[in-house]
């Protein structure tokens, strides 16, 4: 007698859904890591020289901090 399996997955269409889902993920984490910069770049340049000097940056390190680059 032979019997079928009916409540296995479908494995390629979720694996598409679940591609595809990815992948708008990592625009949006891609677009809110920009923003997230951009705004820390603004804010440390709106700051003074003297501000700056006071936290332990100067001009130069923006860039390296709103990047998360910036290794002290």
């Amino acid at each position: 007698m032979a019997t079928f399996d009916t409540t296995r997955t479908t494995y390629g269409s979720a694996t598409a859904s679940s591609r595809f889902f990815a992948t708008i993920s990592a625009a949006i984490a891609t677009v809110v890591s920009w923003n997230d910069a951009r705004v820390t770049r603004n804010a440390l340049s709106g700051l003074t020289d003297r501000e700056l000097e006071d936290i332990g940056l100067s001009r130069s390190d923006i860039d390296a901090v709103a990047e998360n680059t910036m290794i002290r």
